[in-house]
């Protein structure tokens, strides 16, 4: 079942992140970045066809299971925006992310996941649109990550930017309370479970996955639990 893009979904997140106590990490050797979880309206079926290169995205990479790495029949009703990242990066190249990127000087959480929004997407939404900010998640990689969950009022219109991203998706909330949804694994270089979200024909692993899954607990949810414990695959440390 679909979830309603409408204003009591909007109240019901914005009320649900407001009376929740942040955890914040203020460890001055992490660096701080932002990432933007914009929820926009979307079409059941209108993604039947992945409009990425996935072979060359994947490059011979070993997938798990019987997965493909395409991201298909995943829209419908109330979405958030995910970006399939370019393997030319320098850093987290062919992974699956949200809109975001560190700090600028000066900048606060809520300008970063704004600017980076605009600079990756080809969307700007003005402060208003912000209903509440998701815990903290320091990451492997020596970044502390403040998730913003924006109101984008509608469908949008997307553009994303060919040097940083493939293809961006309309996935529905819904996906993130699938039945096989979140999955725990472990791996022997760490005592913490690693947290996968399957999504169309992928897993979408931490620190994507961990801000995902508290999307839903929080956002969707009312629930509370911390998500900062999860740990990341080790392809995503660096």
């Amino acid at each position: 079942m679909t979830i309603s893009y409408d204003d009591a979904l909007r109240d019901r997140i914005r009320a649900n992140l407001a009376g929740h106590v942040r955890r914040t990490f203020t460890d001055t050797a992490k660096r701080r970045a932002a990432v933007a979880i914009t929820l926009v309206d979307s079409h059941v079926g209108e993604d039947r066809v992945d409009p990425a290169p996935v072979e060359d995205w994947i490059a011979g990479r070993p997938m798990p299971e019987s997965l493909d790495g395409r991201m298909v029949d995943v829209s419908g009703g109330a979405s958030f925006l995910l970006c399939r990242r370019a393997s030319r990066l320098n850093s987290h190249a062919a992974q699956w992310a949200l809109p975001g990127g560190r700090l600028d000087p000066g900048e606060n959480s809520v300008d970063a996941a704004l600017r980076e929004l605009h600079e990756e997407v080809g969307v700007e939404l003005p402060g208003s649109s912000v209903l509440g900010l998701l815990d903290d998640y320091p990451t492997r990689s020596g970044y502390v990550i403040t998730p913003v969950v924006l109101w984008g009022g509608g469908r949008l219109e997307l553009h994303p930017s060919p040097d940083e991203v493939v293809a961006v998706y309309r996935v529905g909330l819904h996906q993130l309370q699938r039945a096989d949804s979140p999955r725990f694994i472990e791996i022997p270089e760490s005592p913490r479970p690693v947290v996968q979200i399957p999504l169309g024909n992928d897993l979408i692993h931490a620190p994507t996955g961990a801000v995902l899954l508290q999307l839903r607990w929080l956002g969707l949810e009312g629930r509370g639990d911390a998500v900062d414990h999860l740990e990341q695959p080790v392809f995503a440390w660096k």
